[in-house]
C-alpha cells in the first residue's frame, strides 16, 4: 500500500492507494475510512489533481467501485 496522503477537502482528511490491488483508502473527515477496490491509476491521480476532491469523489468514486468501510473513527 502506498503512503498516506494529505489532502484540502472538507470531506476527505487523506488517501492511500495501492496501484498493485488497484485499492484506493480514504479518510473521510467524519471520522469513517473506507477501502474502494477496483480504482485504476488513472482515476487516482485525478482525484489527486482535482480542484475539488470532495465533488470528484462523488462523480467518480462513489457508487461506482465496490467498496467496503474499514474503520470507524
Amino acid at each position: 500500500m502506498g503512503k498516506l496522503i494529505e489532502v484540502e477537502s472538507s470531506m476527505i482528511r487523506a488517501v492511500k492507494y495501492d496501484a498493485d490491488k488497484q485499492e484506493l483508502e480514504v479518510w473521510f473527515t467524519t471520522g469513517g475510512v473506507y477501502c474502494y477496490e477496483e480504482v485504476p491509476q488513472e482515476v487516482y491521480d485525478e482525484l489527486l489533481e482535482a480542484g475539488s476532491k470532495g465533488r470528484f469523489m462523488r462523480s467518480a468514486i462513489i457508487n461506482a467501485y465496490p467498496y467496503r468501510r474499514v474503520s470507524r473513527g
